[in-house]
């Protein structure tokens, strides 16, 4: 079956995983992705409904845009897509256009041009909410109609809202999925690419979700998928979890030798699986060490 491709770049996107993802993905009524990125995964399954989270409003604002009037958005978002603002004092001018301004369509607009026309895909805040991606410097960035088409028509099953990942764990019921697909565990203690939001997510919030996920399925009988980088630290918060391991291609270092697969795993907390105990907090901060 051909997968669909997100319209957004995305590092750390899923595109790539999908297959595997999809065979640790229980049946449901709903999908519930409360880190939903670019959203790969629910554009590649088919539950009869989705409740689709991000705590980037930015993004999540675009997908409502882009599900309400998708003809309109692809007429207006196309415009930007020019030789004269593929130039990198075009790019910064409307960069700080994007900053300055508080229409959430103009916006919405914008952050498309960004999204391809910036460096790698990446999508950054400094700790002001200033998005500071430097320039891509791409020959021609590729304008995805067909891929807003097909996002438009799939999103006619989802509910987009943007909070905090255990405000929507509440939301979830009996009968529905939970995927997860956090800002990324450091692969070491000093790295830690976390700051694709204001904020960033931070170790402790990373053990919250583990506890989160296997309160749901112990507690609730809501089988959650987590996928993260494999490493001691994630081995430890997963623990209860049924693990599978795989390797991924990485793209997010800035030179190219450095691009080599890096090991990922797939944690699925369900009631069968789990021991009925809600595990003692840890001091996270010294596994691995």
């Amino acid at each position: 079956m051909k997968r669909n491709r997100a319209f957004l770049k995305w590092a750390g996107g899923k595109y790539g995983l999908v297959e595997p993802i999809k065979a640790c993905l229980p049946e449901g009524r709903k999908l519930i992705e409360p880190f939903v990125g670019a959203g790969s995964v629910f554009l590649n399954t088919d539950y009869d409904r989705y409740l689709l989270n991000d705590i980037n409003p930015d993004l999540i604002t675009l997908y409502q845009f882009v599900k309400r009037r998708p003809k309109t958005f692809i007429t207006d978002a196309q415009r930007f897509f020019t030789p004269r603002n593929n130039q990198q004092d075009a790019y910064y001018a409307l960069r700080k256009s994007f900053n300055e301004s508080n229409d959430p369509y103009y916006r919405s607009l914008l952050f498309l041009y960004l999204n391809r026309h910036g460096y790698n895909g990446l999508c950054r805040y400094n700790s002001r909410g200033i998005f500071n991606v430097p320039f891509g410097d791409y020959r021609k960035p590729y304008f995805p109609e067909a891929e807003i088409e097909v996002f438009a028509e799939k999103a006619k099953r989802a509910k987009f809202v943007c909070s905090s990942f255990e405000q929507v764990f509440r939301r979830a019921r009996k009968g529905d999925v939970i995927y997860c697909d956090p800002p990324y565990a450091p692969l070491v203690q000093a790295s830690n690419f976390t700051s694709y939001a204001t904020g960033g997510f931070s170790l402790d919030e990373q053990s919250e979700l583990a506890r989160h996920a296997l309160r749901a399925a112990c507690k609730r009988q809501i089988p959650v998928l987590i996928s993260n980088h494999d490493t001691p630290l994630t081995r430890a918060l997963y623990e209860q979890a049924k693990i599978s391991s795989l390797k991924v291609a990485r793209n997010i270092s800035q030179k190219g030798d450095a691009r080599k697969p890096v090991a990922e795993l797939l944690a699925l907390f369900s009631h069968e699986h789990q021991r009925n105990v809600i595990p003692i907090k840890r001091d996270i901060k010294k596994v691995g060490t």
